[in-house]
């Protein structure tokens, strides 16, 4: 055989091999929020478009009880932009099932974003912080999001397929809002009668945690907005919240995320997360 005729395959080769470096080279290795002049929480909107995205892999919740012992999601795509003053993170990963709709031994898709208290050089355990160095916490529910998008919080609304006698709190005698029909219905709604802060609807799907390591978590100030979108086998989700504090532009710091999928029976501490992954706050233009 003609060497001069094996040229054009080594170069060939030499080139693929080539671009594939070249392609690892580009690989995202940190999440990096890409300055805008306002942020959103709408996941469809046009700002997210040009924003690089980063595939996190998410792997077991296994170091605490309840324990994730049977993989479930494999990664969370992520994207961010920032002011200056808010950043705002799109999570999008993908999910078989529609798990949104509460009840006895049912469990909400879910996510979450969790950033250290105080932006470090040495970063507090990412399972959730650490006694003396807390973590906070963005979580957004699919439960919660239904409600918000219009879905009311009632019986039939949830079952509609069920069916009611009688509830004694919507008598005819009792007047729609009066004293005794308000105290009649809290008989039937105990949580919301204890002030139980888990209890629906909610005004947003979100709400905001504080922890210092596993077992500690508590709700935190409200800072955080956002908003998800179901996919035909997805779900994209954004979570916006203030630049944790000593968080500059151009400045670096670590976030970390977690994934829960509700048909594999997955709340609490059985989820999906990541580590802590590099996040770059994007400086001004």
């Amino acid at each position: 055989m003609n060497p001069r005729r094996l040229t054009p395959l080594v170069l060939a080769l030499v080139a693929a091999a080539c671009g594939e470096k070249a392609a690892t080279r580009g690989a995202a290795t940190e999440v990096v929020a890409v300055r805008r002049g306002a942020v959103t929480t709408d996941p469809t909107a046009t700002d997210w478009r040009d924003a690089p995205e980063f595939p996190a892999a998410l792997i077991p919740q296994d170091m605490v009880e309840p324990r994730l012992l049977a993989p479930s999601t494999k990664e969370v795509r992520v994207k961010a932009i920032s002011d200056g003053a808010k950043i705002a993170f799109r999570l999008e990963w993908a999910d078989g099932t529609r798990d949104d709709v509460p009840g006895v031994s049912k469990f909400s898709d879910a996510c979450a974003v969790q950033l250290p208290a105080k932006t470090e050089p040495d970063v507090p355990a990412p399972q959730m912080g650490e006694g003396g160095r807390p973590v906070e916490i963005s979580y957004w529910r699919a439960f919660w999001q239904s409600t918000v998008d219009g879905r009311e919080d009632t019986i039939q609304a949830l079952y509609p397929n069920a069916a009611v006698d009688h509830y004694p709190f919507q008598a005819p005698p009792l007047k729609e809002g009066s004293p005794e029909q308000q105290a009649m219905a809290k008989r039937y709604a105990p949580a919301h009668a204890l002030d139980n802060e888990m209890a629906g609807p909610r005004a947003k799907p979100v709400e905001d945690l504080v922890a210092e390591g596993p077992g500690t978590i508590h709700p935190g100030k409200p800072q955080t907005d956002g908003s998800g979108k179901r996919g035909e086998k997805s779900w994209a989700v954004v979570l916006a919240r203030p630049v944790p504090q000593g968080l500059a532009p151009g400045g670096r710091a670590q976030v970390a995320f977690a994934v829960w999928d509700g048909g594999h029976e997955e709340g609490g501490a059985r989820k999906m997360r990541t580590v802590w992954v590099p996040l770059l706050l994007e400086g001004g233009k």
